[in-house]
């Protein structure tokens, strides 16, 4: 693989990890989620290409 699509991987890879994150912190910051397990699932999909990638698992709730 070539170093610009490794670049471009990866760039895009810590950019969906980076916002998820924050999107989920804010979604829980102040929601009562003390002591409760969420389901999580992200799919990924990229036009032109057959990819639909489904990833689960499951989030603990702040203290």
């Amino acid at each position: 693989m070539s170093d610009d699509f490794n670049m471009s991987m990866r760039k895009f890879l810590k950019q969906v990890g980076v916002t998820s994150q924050q999107a989920i912190e804010e979604a829980m910051r102040g929601a009562g989620t003390a002591g409760k397990e969420f389901e999580a699932k992200v799919v990924l999909t990229i036009d032109g290409l057959d990819l639909e990638h489904v990833v689960t698992g499951k989030i603990k709730g702040q203290d």
